[in-house]
């Protein structure tokens, strides 16, 4: 655990005013709790849902289901979906949301085991990355939450555009 980024992240939005918004699909979780164990982090930190089920993507987050149907839980327009949903859902401009195989349990040879996309959505649009990381579910996951911790901080830490 990196709290060393946690704690820039939590200066970082105080400063910024922004609340974050999370959905999480591979990672257990693990995001929401790194934030809310930081200390002051309530002020920025609103809500967010693990969604593990296709279920919980389109009822929580408004994932459509022929989305869901078309490209898979495990991809760019569904975590895309999946962040613009959870700002909408939670009411904050600022959200994470990943997808992703963590685990030993499917994966094919075009998505293996540890394919996780990520997306940071705002007001000016959403971002998404393709990551492949190599490990077993613990490794994976954190990978996953480190990865997601730093484009939040990149983002926080962009200058304003005029």
């Amino acid at each position: 655990m990196n709290m060393v980024v946690d704690q820039e992240l939590a200066a970082l939005f105080h400063t910024s005013g922004l609340t974050l918004a999370l959905a999480e699909s591979c990672t257990g979780g693990m995001i929401a709790a790194r934030v809310t164990d930081i200390a002051g982090c309530s002020a920025w930190f609103r809500g967010g849902v693990v969604a593990y089920s296709n279920e919980v993507k389109m009822k929580l987050l408004d994932v459509p289901e022929p989305m869901l149907a078309m490209y898979g839980a495990v991809s760019e327009p569904v975590v895309r979906a999946m962040a613009e949903g959870a700002c909408k859902a939670i009411g904050s401009g600022l959200s994470l949301a990943v997808t992703g195989i963590a685990g030993p349990d499917g994966g094919t040879s075009e998505k293996p085991v540890g394919t996780v996309y990520i997306a940071l959505a705002d007001q000016d649009g959403c971002e998404v990355v393709r990551c492949q990381f190599d490990g077993d579910r613990a490794a994976v996951r954190e990978q996953t939450v480190e990865m997601g911790l730093l484009m939040l901080k990149k983002r926080l830490t962009m200058p304003e555009t005029a």
